[in-house]
């Protein structure tokens, strides 16, 4: 079992930066398609951006396209989600996710949150004005 833990939430303000980071425990997740996902109270998980294998491919949300980069390291087993010019409407609980049902993949980086098996905890960040 794939265990996830996120890091580098925090409370920022509109316009500044932050880097969430993504580390499995248990076994290396390097075949395997990555997500970021995040939440709000009372919304339905939303998808944020994903991440193929090699990490030569990735797609985004409309919403955070042009200030968000998911990208990986496979050297030490972690995926990153580098968040740009935030926004207030960025405030949630960020969820990293990873897929195993397809590894090795170049095309697989699946936007469904029901498409993905192994999920974190959840990082929180809060974007004030």
């Amino acid at each position: 079992q794939v265990q996830l833990v996120e890091s580098g939430g925090g409370l920022v303000q509109a316009g500044d930066s932050l880097k969430l980071s993504c580390t499995p425990s248990g076994r290396t997740f390097r075949s395997f398609a990555m997500a970021w996902f995040r939440q709000t109270p009372g919304k339905e998980r939303e998808f944020v951006a994903s991440l193929n294998w090699r990490g030569d491919r990735s797609t985004y949300a409309d919403s955070v396209k042009g200030r968000f980069t998911i990208f990986r390291d496979n050297a030490v087993n972690t995926v990153y989600l580098q968040m740009n010019s935030l926004k207030p409407e960025d405030t949630a609980e960020y969820f990293c996710a990873a897929d195993n049902s397809r590894e090795y993949v170049d095309s697989h980086m699946p936007t469904q949150s029901s498409d993905y098996d192994h999920w974190g905890q959840g990082t929180q960040v809060t974007v004030s004005s």
